[in-house]
């Protein structure tokens, strides 16, 4: 769908916008007023996510590999021709996980790269081609992290090594992009319920030789809050950053987690 050049409607690109967080984010924003323009790999999912939201507002899919520059630099080039001459707010969102969990000596260097590429990469390349359509003086960046970028996470040095970066990141261009009014700021994710989450702790209780039960209990005492978090409290903060009434906050990591104490091997994963 092409949106007529004179609509001044707010405009918001999120990155692996098709499923899960993204798509929380993406409804939230809708309900806000943004048009959203999701951004994901993932061509028969995100059609289908666009066709569920669009009576809720303007929605547009556009497939994209966000780990590759030729690819981002193209959904962004395009945009102007259908009718989306600037983006007002962008979240980076696109993420991957390591599925194997291996220690350092055992690292598979081809899956570190994609793991890199899609989790850190993928937020350099949208937020460098981002930037030209930005009005002047006005725009915000929020870029998804994870709990693991805080504390680290046995077995999982490429994503934690992606998600501590982007913090870097994020404090980084706040600095940079701050004296042209434009604000970035960076979300941590705990444990998200969902299928997901669901998948995790079975495969983890089956490589442990215990019940899912079990597992999720050891997830959840890890958290003060001892609960997972939900996809839709991260599409609330999404928004807040996004708000009036964030206008002064940048360069800020944010959890939303129910505060974890700790993560290992033996407990909790921070994979969102």
């Amino acid at each position: 769908m092409n949106r007529h050049p004179g609509d001044e409607k707010k405009a918001a690109v999120v990155t692996g916008g098709a499923r899960g967080i993204g798509r929380a984010i993406a409804r939230r924003l809708l309900e806000d007023g943004y048009s959203v323009l999701i951004f994901d790999i993932d061509r028969e999912t995100g059609m289908k996510t666009v066709s569920e939201l669009q009576s809720e507002g303007d929605t547009v899919f556009c497939q994209v590999d966000v780990g590759d520059e030729e690819s981002v630099k193209a959904a962004f080039e395009q945009l102007p021709g259908r009718g989306y001459g600037h983006i007002d707010f962008v979240v980076n969102n696109a993420g991957i996980s390591d599925p194997h969990g291996d220690p350092i000596g055992k690292i598979d260097i081809a899956m570190w790269n994609r793991v890199l590429a899609v989790n850190l990469t993928s937020v350099v390349l949208t937020a460098k081609h981002a930037y030209p359509l930005f009005r002047r003086g006005r725009g915000a960046i929020v870029n998804i992290s994870s709990t693991a970028g805080i504390f680290g996470y046995p077995l999982r040095s490429p994503y934690v090594a992606a998600k501590w970066g982007v913090i870097g990141l994020t404090k980084t261009w706040a600095m940079e992009l701050g004296p042209e009014g434009i604000r970035v700021n960076a979300i941590c994710p705990g444990s998200v319920g969902g299928p997901r989450m669901d998948g995790v702790i079975e495969r983890e209780a089956t490589a442990r030789g215990v019940s899912p039960a079990s597992v999720r209990l050891g997830y959840e005492q890890q958290v003060s809050m001892q609960s997972f978090i939900e996809a839709t409290d991260i599409g609330e903060m999404v928004v807040f950053l996004a708000s009036p009434a964030a206008r002064f906050v940048s360069g800020q990591v944010i959890s939303v987690d129910g505060h974890t104490e700790t993560l290992s091997t033996r407990g909790a994963s921070a994979e969102r």
